[in-house]
């Protein structure tokens, strides 16, 4: 393979960019909103180091999203059949790609929190006081825990199967909160028959064991009594 020149090399690195720009959405996606951000920091007057810190952000994501789209093409110009190491490869450059998109959310908050007037010390109040910021966070946390678990168990699949299920957790979670925020005990009964009709279609499809449905219930209620008593002391 004959060298390239500097010229040619900078060509080459502007065209291979170009045409993940061109072919994955995602990629758009991403630039956009980076570009959206930078000029929204330097209206704001963000620091030289917090907009280097920005850009080095915003350049780590769209690195992650160009070796994703590098990758999956090596591997479909390699084996065109199906295997399942190919598709585990292809997932977990996925993951290092929406890894790195939550970390430059994080970064941004932290970067522009203070610019717009917000408080981080305030915002833990108002989310104590907020039922709808609460339940929210108890629902990330089950099925945080719920994803967890099938990983360490090697159990089913992040979303069908597996110990244990969170259909279950996330439908038992949701009665424990309703039975925490409202006095009606005709709701409360209600969606119990409701979470218990979620529990009984995962077992009657054959999607979880009865051992996974009973386990993600505990874990709901568990979980959403120990975030309220977290939150709420």
């Amino acid at each position: 393979m004959k060298q390239q020149n500097l010229v040619e090399s900078f060509n080459s690195a502007i065209e291979g960019f170009i045409y993940v720009f061109k072919s994955q959405r995602n990629m758009r996606l991403h630039f956009l909103i980076g570009l959206f951000v930078i000029l929204l920091g330097i209206f704001l007057n963000l620091t030289y180091i917090e907009l280097v810190i920005l850009c080095l952000t915003i350049a780590f994501v769209l690195f992650a999203e160009m070796f994703n789209t590098a990758i999956e093409h090596t591997i479909d110009l390699i084996n065109e059949a199906f295997h399942p190491l190919a598709r585990m490869v292809k997932d977990i450059c996925a993951g290092a790609v929406l890894l790195s998109a939550l970390a430059a959310v994080i970064i941004g908050y932290i970067l522009f929190a203070n610019r717009v007037g917000v408080r981080i010390e305030e915002n833990i109040i108002k989310i104590k006081e907020s039922n709808w910021h609460i339940t929210f966070i108890i629902l990330i946390v089950i099925l945080v825990f719920v994803l967890l678990s099938k990983i360490l168990l090697h159990s089913g699949t992040p979303l069908r199967g597996g110990m244990p299920s969170g259909h279950s957790a996330m439908a038992f979670s949701i009665w424990t909160i309703i039975s925490l925020l409202t006095p009606n005990s005709i709701v409360v009964f209600l969606v119990f028959i409701l979470a218990l009709l979620v529990a009984r279609s995962r077992v009657r499809d054959r999607v979880h064991s009865l051992l996974e449905v009973v386990s993600g219930a505990l874990l709901g209620v568990f979980i959403t009594l120990l975030v309220f008593q977290i939150l709420r002391s």
